[in-house]
């Protein structure tokens, strides 16, 4: 019998326990006189931390499917108290894998990447900074809560901010109207809550960054998400290159979208709308875009095929909005049961299908690498990750008509648009982040008029109508990853643009770049982002050329489609 989701065991860790174990095991490393000693601890240590990643997982999962589940709620506050200490035992280890008197040999079968891995890591952690750590994720779960205490009263219903979703794509212009002041009014009501959890965040981490012995926040940001092989100087050039060659023809896309609503001038709630005869939607309900979505990944392939009924028959998605649940979607691995999970909030808008395809991308790669045999290898770094992802939502492109029917067209010119009218409000995010952390006496204030800059410069589109909250420039509260997981942004805009590259691909030699993307995913993070592009066949987006080389086959489907018949 199959073991579902439900029945995966939560064993809650023991830290003196484990100190225990794993320092005996650290000791053993250390005393071995052969790689193949050292090698056998290596797999020990492993061992011990799949438990650790496992008890946490199920914790993170259960605890947001159900902020209001107390037992879960109270043990993810556990482990917001034990993970520094675990990053300190991990870092510990680390430490002595890279002074190893056999690396060579290590190296050779283990990959190098795991050394530089280990690296960025021991330099992103100090033992002094374990309280500042515990604080930080503290905060970070204040946020996640606060957004899932929303309760917004709502043509007669009590909604999430999810759920209040598809008013904001009505084709009525005064329901999207008030449907966005009722959004951004819950966050203005609590503006002070929102501006005090940031502020005492971006207080914590630049204490951390200085205890480390970094200038700002920006140094260790970039070590946590695991940068290998690129700085902010090409970070920033990136951005360059988007506002360049992005921004002017985004402007031109929402010119298009006002004359095909039928609106004079675009404004903050016209942005959800694409047609002036409604938004393609999915034609059936939670269960049956499931079933859908199983009949699409078994003609996919028989990879897809695989992965995806190991999916259902295991339980290992929580697919649908409600109350107590947390906003966004994500993808995670419980390891001891090698078993991916995606967790979303579907609401009845074609979002749905961008995170059956999405997170189903993330969720086929790490089910693709699971048993790769370095913990550190069963997922990529965080903007390599996003290539899964974001190009799997391109290569089911296909199999779009079994959910949307006759509104196909309309999904694939919204979908594709929207690839590249995300790329400027992408790079704003990141910029924002390093004008923050490069700049951490700036005050709640300070930071909205940052906002509003960068809002001028890569949305110059962007009219709020004079609503005082996003006027002010709080619209970038919204974004989990800014509180939650600090510079993990820019990862989608260069994922983006490998997967773009992916969409050209497939649609003038869809096997080869199937082949690809398949190899990339068994890849998974064995190595770094700009290798990784490389072995699938891409163009690094940090190539000058690479983005221009992207825009014009995909100007050319959108100048071919009369979007205004849609």
């Amino acid at each position: 019998m199959v073991t579902t989701f439900k029945d995966y065991e939560y064993q809650r860790p023991d830290m003196e326990s484990l100190k225990t174990e794993w320092n005996k095991h650290l000791t053993r490393f250390r005393q071995a006189g052969s790689a193949d000693g050292q090698d056998q601890e290596i797999r020990e240590l492993n061992r011990l931390a799949d438990d650790f990643s496992t008890a946490s997982n199920l914790v993170y999962i259960r605890s947001s499917i159900d902020t209001n589940d107390a037992y879960y709620e109270g043990q993810r506050d556990y482990f917001n108290e034990i993970g520094p200490e675990f990053d300190e035992l991990n870092t510990a280890f680390y430490k002595e894998l890279v002074a190893s008197p056999f690396r060579e040999e290590l190296e050779k079968r283990w990959g190098s990447q795991l050394f530089t891995i280990a690296d960025q890591k021991i330099r992103s952690f100090s033992a002094e900074a374990i309280p500042l750590l515990q604080q930080e994720n503290k905060l970070a779960s204040e946020y996640a809560k606060l957004i899932a205490s929303a309760q917004i009263e709502f043509d007669g219903k009590t909604l999430t901010l999810a759920q209040l979703g598809p008013y904001t794509q009505s084709t009525d212009r005064e329901i999207r109207k008030v449907a966005n002041e009722a959004r951004f009014g819950f966050f203005a009501e609590h503006k002070k809550e929102f501006d005090g959890i940031y502020q005492k965040l971006v207080e914590v981490r630049h204490q951390i960054a200085q205890i480390l012995g970094y200038k700002d926040f920006v140094d260790v940001g970039y070590l946590r998400m695991n940068r290998i092989g690129y700085d902010r100087e090409m970070v920033k050039n990136f951005r360059e290159q988007v506002k360049r060659h992005i921004v002017p023809l985004a402007t031109r896309l929402y010119e298009r979208q006002a004359a095909r609503i039928g609106v004079d001038s675009l404004t903050y709630h016209d942005e959800g709308l694409n047609f002036v005869t409604g938004n393609a939607v999915p034609k059936g309900d939670p269960e049956w875009i499931i079933e859908n979505g199983k009949k699409m990944y078994d003609e996919l392939s028989p990879e897809t095929s695989e992965f995806f009924r190991f999916m259902m028959e295991r339980d290992l998605m929580d697919l649908i909005a409600k109350k107590g649940k947390e906003g966004g979607g994500y993808c995670t691995f419980i390891d001891n049961y090698d078993s991916p999970f995606i967790f979303s909030n579907f609401n009845g808008t074609s979002d749905d299908i961008d995170v059956l395809t999405h997170e189903a991308g993330h969720a086929f790669q790490v089910y693709s690498s699971r048993n790769i045999g370095v913990p550190e290898y069963i997922w990529p770094t965080s903007e390599a990750a996003e290539i899964h992802s974001m190009s799997m939502e391109f290569f089911t492109w296909p199999w779009m008509e079994q959910f949307f029917k006759e509104d196909t067209e309309k999904y694939k010119f919204s979908h594709l648009s929207s690839a590249l009218l995300f790329l400027p409000y992408g790079v704003a995010v990141d910029e924002f982040q390093h004008i923050i952390y490069e700049n951490p006496g700036m005050t709640p204030d300070d930071r909205k008029a940052a906002w509003k800059k960068l809002e001028s410069e890569y949305l110059p589109h962007r009219n709020y109508e004079g609503l005082e909250y996003l006027e002010e420039g709080g619209f970038w509260q919204r974004q989990a990853h800014i509180y939650e997981v600090p510079f993990y942004y820019i990862d989608y805009c260069l994922a983006q643009i490998c997967a773009l590259q992916f969409w050209k691909r497939s649609r003038e030699e869809r096997e080869a770049a199937w082949a690809d993307y398949l190899q990339l995913c068994r890849l998974g993070g064995s190595l770094p982002f700009t290798e990784l592009v490389k072995e699938a066949n891409l163009l690094s987006p940090f190539e000058d050329g690479c983005i221009e080389s992207v825009i014009g086959p995909i100007t050319e489907w959108l100048d071919a489609v009369d979007d205004r018949a849609l």
